[in-house]
């Protein structure tokens, strides 16, 4: 059976509703002064997220563990991709530290996929877990973890540190699965989603790209996956391609669109519904805790 595939492209001017303002205010000027002067790693700089002012205005910040090398070639990802570097135990306290110092209130947790090791990175991630409740006990956490090859004994080691909330990110819809993301299944994360929650994680979520070719009826069907498996929180953005080696944008996705999604998602019961143009999986976080 063929499958259809992402055709490239002229890229095509960005719409005004996707220029961003330069972030300010004092609270942002305070932690980028502290980010700079003991060189802190978050993906909100690295990334050069969009929201970057709007989150760290609110208290929240997202940090990226396991290196920066990954170990998977996905289509839509800026982060390297190669051999990654050995592990590195101190990171959880560095993480942890680094919280402390930007008195962060809500922090997300992210990494590189680690499918070169026997653990794949679990071992640190519940590790940072516990040494970020150690040194800020007030902190709350969302850690948005890969598939983990869908290892259930790597899952359970997020499961257990109870992070508030744990987060998957599908990427995309199913058909173009195989291309935006090569290593990984549509399937499987929708298998890492459900033994979250029927393992009794209160609160899961998961983002979805659009823009990549996708027609509307293919995220509808996506988002309703993942009621199924019971799925709290969606975050649904529009793909920005960062660089010419990566896939191209095949549309932009207009603002009317973005919140027909929203509507949809709210009326098929998810707590929370993130649509829009610059909405990326950490966006409005602190927000999805209740």
């Amino acid at each position: 059976m063929s499958t259809q595939t992402i055709a490239p492209q002229k890229p095509a001017p960005k719409p005004k509703w996707l220029r961003v303002k330069l972030p300010t205010g004092k609270k942002y000027t305070e932690l980028r002064g502290l980010v700079d002067k003991y060189k802190l790693n978050t993906i909100c700089t690295s990334g050069s997220c969009p929201n970057m002012g709007e989150c760290w205005g609110e208290g929240t910040a997202t940090f990226m563990i396991l290196g920066n090398i990954c170990t998977r070639s996905c289509g839509f990802c800026g982060v390297k991709t190669g051999r990654p570097e050995t592990l590195d135990w101190d990171e959880p306290e560095k993480v942890a530290r680094s919280i402390k110092l930007m008195k962060i209130k809500h922090a997300v947790i992210t990494s590189v996929d680690r499918d070169d090791i026997k653990d794949m990175g679990s071992i640190i991630w519940a590790e940072t877990v516990k040494a970020i409740r150690r040194m800020n006990p007030e902190t709350t956490l969302e850690t948005l973890i890969p598939d983990f090859q869908g290892n259930t004994r790597n899952i359970d080691r997020i499961i257990e540190v109870k992070p508030e909330i744990v987060s998957h990110n599908m990427e995309t819809v199913k058909r173009l699965t195989r291309e935006v993301r090569i290593q990984a299944k549509y399937e499987r994360s929708l298998e890492v989603l459900n033994y979250l929650k029927q393992s009794g994680q209160p609160r899961t979520k998961s983002g979805i790209m659009l823009g990549l070719g996708e027609k509307e009826h293919e995220v509808i069907q996506t988002m309703e996956d993942l009621r199924t498996v019971g799925l709290d929180i969606v975050t649904i953005g529009q793909y920005l391609q960062p660089s010419k080696k990566h896939l191209p944008v095949h549309e932009f996705i207009t603002p009317e669109q973005f919140k027909k999604y929203e509507t949809i998602g709210l009326e098929m019961g998810f707590r929370h519904v993130e649509s829009g143009a610059l909405v990326r999986s950490s966006y409005r976080a602190q927000k999805h805790l209740t």
